[in-house]
Order: C-alpha cells, then sequence, then structure tokens
C-alpha cells in the first residue's frame, strides 16, 4: 500500500467498522447472539506493584454480519453508497475480508493500561526506571473465523497522559486495598493521542479429537504486528490447549500494548451448531510470545515532545499459563504471565495474572 492510499484506507476501515454495527443491528434483535467480556490484569496476583501493574478492557462483539458484502440489499439505504468504495479501496488490500467459508464478526472495546516504576514511594523523577504512564483507548475489531483460521484487524486510537485518568484509577485501586498511593505521577509521560492499526492471524492445528468432543488438543499459532505512535512491533508465538469439550475457538489472549482485541464468541453466529461451549468445557493452557518493538510510548516517552524515558530493549517475550472453564454461554479464564525484560536496567522480569469472564446472549 502506497503512501497515497493511507487516507482512503483508514476512511473506509472506519466505514467498514461502521456498517459491521448497523448491519448487526439492521438483521438481528439487539441482544440476539451478543457477546460480553470483562478482562482484568494486574500484577498483585504475583504480589508486586510496578511496571505493567494494571489493565482492564471490557468488550462487547456482534454476531456474524452475513451481509456484509454478499447480500448488499439487506443493507439500510444509507449504507449502500458506500459499498463501492469499500470494494475498491479496502477489501481489495485485504483479501479474506472476501471469503465466502467465514463467519465476521465486530467488536467495540474500552481499556485502559497503567505502568509505574519499581519504587511507587519516591515523589522525585527516577531515571532509570520506567515511567509513570496511563492509556485510555477505545477499540474496533473486524474478525474472520473458519474452524482453523482466524484473521482480525484492530484499530485502537485513545490517550495518554493525565487525560487517560491513570492516576485517579490506581488512586482508587490503592484506597480500596487500603495500601499507600503511587508519589510520582508528576512525572508521567505528557498528553498525546494515540492512533494503533494492528494484525494478526491464528491458525488452529487438531492434535487430538476424542469421540463427541469430550477429550481434545490443539495447537494454535500465530503472526501479527502493529504499527502507530503507542506501539510499533511484529509478534509470533503458540499455544497448546489440552482438556474436556475444547471449543472451536482460537485460545487466550492477554492485554498486549497495540496488541489485537481478541473476540473469541461463545455463542454460535452462523448457527452450525459448533458452539463453542455446550455443556461444561474444562481446558488448560501454555503460550509463548515473543515481539521484535519497535516503539512503546511507555518506555520511549513521547512522540514529539521531550520526556521521562528509558533504553529500551528490543525484543520482549511473554510466557503464559492458565486454565478455562465454560458451562453453557458463560466463559471464565485465568492466567499466570512471565514478561521478560522490556528495557536495560530492569531489575526482574515481570509477573501478573489476567482475569477474562464472558457471557454471550442466543
Amino acid at each position: 500500500m502506497t503512501a497515497s492510499n493511507v487516507l482512503p484506507f483508514l476512511r473506509n476501515l472506519s466505514a467498514v467498522l461502521l456498517f459491521g454495527l448497523s448491519i448487526a443491528a439492521w438483521s438481528n434483535p439487539l441482544t440476539d447472539n451478543l457477546a460480553f467480556s470483562a478482562h482484568f490484569e494486574n500484577d498483585l496476583f504475583a504480589d508486586t506493584d510496578a511496571q505493567y501493574t494494571n489493565g482492564m478492557k471490557f468488550t462487547v462483539v456482534s454476531p456474524d454480519l452475513k451481509n456484509f458484502f454478499h447480500k448488499r440489499d439487506a443493507l439500510p439505504d444509507w449504507a449502500k453508497m458506500w459499498i463501492e468504495d469499500l470494494d475498491r479501496d479496502f477489501a481489495r488490500y485485504i483479501p479474506f475480508i472476501k471469503r465466502k467459508d467465514v463467519t465476521r464478526t465486530l467488536a467495540f472495546s474500552l481499556g485502559q493500561n497503567i505502568y509505574t516504576p519499581e519504587d511507587i514511594s519516591q515523589t522525585n523523577l527516577i531515571l532509570n526506571d520506567r515511567p509513570y504512564a496511563g492509556w485510555l483507548y477505545f477499540a474496533t475489531t473486524f474478525q474472520t473465523r473458519s474452524t482453523d483460521r482466524q484473521d482480525t484487524i484492530d484499530v485502537q486510537f485513545g490517550i495518554t497522559g493525565p487525560l487517560s485518568f491513570a492516576e485517579q484509577a490506581q488512586d482508587t485501586i490503592h484506597r480500596l486495598r487500603d495500601i499507600s498511593r503511587p508519589q510520582g505521577w508528576d512525572h508521567q509521560i505528557r498528553t498525546e493521542p494515540g492512533l494503533v492499526l494492528a494484525y494478526e492471524r491464528i491458525l488452529r492445528h487438531t492434535l487430538v479429537e476424542k469421540p463427541s468432543r469430550t477429550l481434545g488438543m490443539d495447537l494454535l499459532t500465530r503472526f501479527g504486528g502493529a504499527v502507530g505512535n503507542i506501539a510499533t512491533f511484529v509478534s509470533t508465538g503458540a499455544q497448546l490447549r489440552a482438556g474436556w469439550n475444547l471449543p472451536e475457538d482460537f485460545g487466550y489472549s492477554i492485554i498486549r500494548p497495540g496488541g489485537v482485541t481478541q473476540v473469541n464468541a461463545l455463542h454460535d453466529p452462523d448457527h452450525t451448531g459448533n458452539r463453542a461451549t455446550r455443556g461444561l468445557s474444562f481446558y488448560l493452557f501454555a503460550g509463548i510470545e515473543g515481539r521484535g518493538v519497535l516503539r512503546d510510548i511507555f518506555l520511549d516517552g513521547n512522540t514529539f515532545r521531550d520526556s521521562h524515558s528509558v533504553d529500551r530493549k528490543p525484543f520482549v517475550a511473554d510466557f503464559m499459563t492458565g486454565a478455562t472453564l465454560g458451562y453453557g454461554n458463560l466463559k471464565l479464564s485465568f492466567a499466570k504471565v512471565l514478561r521478560t525484560r522490556e528495557f536495560r536496567g530492569q531489575p526482574n522480569d515481570h509477573r501478573f495474572g489476567s482475569i477474562t469472564l464472558s457471557y454471550a446472549y442466543d
């Protein structure tokens, strides 16, 4: 894609996301096959209070957007005028969108990440530790899925600095936990609007599948990347899952700076009977992901202004183990994560816990 095509591409990407929502509302009642999830991450699970210290994300997922490209007559009149532009200026750059053997979903997320140095009791600037930072963002996610492949486009836009309300959020958490409040938020990275465009592909490889889907094992391989002033990176990884009534989804994902929003739905959007969780489901998982990082605003500091920064490492790895329990349309996942050192001078690898609770309407 050339530089002259970037603005039309982003314009039509926004149109895709808006059209998807209109189609979902046009063809289904408001609660028909919608899915919701709440994602919470914190290093309190590892008895620390530093580095990536808290993350929250709330997501709503649409039903399958069956008529998105193939049944234009089902669209509202005001939307039809955009279809030719979408076909010409957008869809040709992303061939998987027009595949006919997939389901398509749209998700909207609201999230916040909080980062602090190791010693939060000091009021002065700690030059050799990571900056205080917050990221408040809204994400729109378009995803296509088949039984063995998932493609995701994610657009995040938000703000860093005092307007991210990270200081207020952390103060509230510490007050509720009755622990001392961080003292160095006056040195946080400055206010900066942020935009990240991310993509990820996950492939599912079935290793063991017993009759009636009782016991199973699969391997999920992934690769992707992101570009933007908040985060720019390439990534690859794998996740192994084994358990009872293993769902036909694409695994567990943690909240990553600029990473795609995982929108695995519990419902059966194409009504094929392959519901992600039918009856009781339980499985264990373990995964690894490596990222080659070209930019991380939470370590590199502001893009256009001077701010506190540290010497970022170019490669970061996450190691994850966890379990998922599902029953009917409800699913609960928990993971423990070890993240390797992200900057030179960081005293230790970082550990935190990740919990996601999801529910889907029939």
